[in-house]
């Protein structure tokens, strides 16, 4: 007999294994009732690691988002990140890679290459950001939690942000 414990334990375990995989178009219509599973990284507002302060003087607090394997910090400019930014200011992310431990392949890209999926939904969106991680303005179509697949010089990570509807 299975208890009402583990039916659901089953039921979420199998919701959590499915996902779509691959490059889509640079922007396609979500469904919105598709299961949500959440924002996962959270903003820090600490100093930045130092693997990721070169260039920086001084006081290195200010927001950011780790990658979830560690090897990408999304350093926010525009935090919080919105739709709508009546004060002129834009959604600009500095992408900053931890220093890579081995040499990548010769003909791996050294393009960062992100695609963005809105939770809950199948809406997905392409940017990317010449020459690998640096600065770049990231405006997506829709308030809600984007979670973020970045692959550059044969690396990867993802990033959960959050865009508000409009900045506070």
């Amino acid at each position: 007999m299975i208890t009402w414990g583990r039916f659901l334990l089953g039921s979420v375990l199998l919701l959590a294994g499915c996902g779509t995989a691959g490059d889509g178009p640079a922007t396609t219509a979500g469904d919105p009732s598709t299961a949500a599973v959440g924002c996962a990284s959270r903003v820090e507002t600490g100093s930045l690691p130092d693997w990721a302060d070169e260039g920086f003087h001084g006081d290195t607090r200010m927001p950011h988002v780790f990658g979830a394997r560690g090897e990408i910090v999304a350093v926010l400019f525009g935090h919080p990140l919105a739709l709508v930014r009546p004060d002129a200011s834009s959604n600009k992310i500095l992408w900053v890679a931890r220093p890579a431990t081995t040499s990548p392949a010769p003909d791996a890209s050294t393009t960062l290459k992100i695609t963005a999926t809105l939770d809950g939904t199948d809406t997905r969106v392409s940017h990317e950001v010449a020459g690998g991680p640096g600065p770049s303005i990231i405006d997506l179509p829709r308030a809600g939690c984007w979670h973020l697949d970045l692959r550059w010089a044969g690396r990867t990570d993802t990033v959960d942000l959050v865009y508000a509807e409009r900045k506070p």
